[in-house]
């Protein structure tokens, strides 16, 4: 077994946590970091005394997509991720175990429990208010999606206008944004845990920003077609997002997920054609630049 991989492994994840150590303003954060860091460093000694194929490099190129991630997503969204790599470390270090003698055994068991601990001791603090805000940061980015979707495949029976549909698409999402962010608001004055202006703002940007840009291409593409395409490729990279940032945070499945909100989009999108189709031919409605 290549004890090799797991001390290059343990020394990247304390460089890591030490520059999150380094980044962090709360001091209480800041101090569990660097209890985490240490740890890791300690982790990585005890590999390199069984191997001397440690080439512990800088790992600069890791660490600067680390950072990246946390500034983009928030340290509860790398933690979870580093978690996430952690249990497929805790694996191998089992079956690792297996083959060591009584000594080297003990003290990578006790490795093994610092690994299960560690990472959750730290999202129990701080996380558990990340996690219930990011469920009205998805409930209004899934809504958006599939309602400003179904309203612009349902403009497809009704105009070849790009425009009226890119401002269809605005004018329902903005008033539904408002509808999502009352509910979230009323839904967390009730709840008691939440702030309800947080979680009204938070799913009201949501839904709006998720508006905006799905209505694009209709202001860049002058056909139809074209802009529907654009729209609904854009439809899917935000699903994509939204579903990836979502179960890392609340430690689900991607792929099933991801599917379900697929098929819910395109099942949307055929109705809605169909209806604005089928209302745009009686009513003889179709209207042409």
């Amino acid at each position: 077994m290549d004890y090799g991989v797991f001390c290059r492994d343990e020394y990247h994840d304390y460089l890591v946590y030490r520059e999150l150590a380094y980044r962090e303003r709360n001091p209480e954060r800041r101090e569990m970091l660097m209890r985490l860091a240490e740890q890791e460093r300690r982790h990585y000694d005890f590999w390199r005394e069984l191997t001397r194929d440690c080439r512990a490099d800088v790992g600069r190129g890791r660490i600067a997509l680390y950072m990246a991630l946390k500034k983009v997503f928030g340290l509860v969204f790398l933690l979870r991720l580093l978690e996430r790599h952690e249990k497929e470390v805790i694996a191998r270090y089992r079956a690792a175990a297996e083959r060591m003698d009584p000594e080297g055994r003990a003290r990578l068991m006790e490795i093994i429990r610092e690994e299960e601990e560690h990472e959750t001791s730290l999202l129990d603090q701080i996380g558990s208010n990340v996690v219930r805000y990011v469920g009205f940061v998805v409930l209004g980015l899934a809504d958006a999606i599939i309602e400003i979707t179904g309203v612009h495949a349902g403009m497809l029976g009704v105009t070849n206008s790009t425009i009226m549909a890119g401002i269809a698409g605005i004018v329902v999402g903005f008033s539904a944004a408002i509808s999502m962010a009352s509910a979230a608001y009323l839904q967390a004055k009730h709840d008691g845990s939440l702030n309800p202006a947080k979680s009204a703002a938070v799913t009201g940007m949501a839904y709006i920003l998720a508006v905006f840009a799905l209505a694009v291409p209709y202001f860049v593409w002058p056909d139809m077609l074209h802009a529907f395409v654009a729209s609904i490729v854009t439809a899917l990279v935000l699903i994509g997002a939204f579903t990836f940032y979502s179960s890392v945070i609340l430690d689900k499945g991607f792929t099933r997920e991801f599917l379900e909100a697929v098929a819910l989009l395109f099942g949307t999108v055929a109705g809605a054609y169909i209806i604005g189709d089928v209302l745009g031919r009686t009513f003889g409605i179709k209207i042409v630049e």
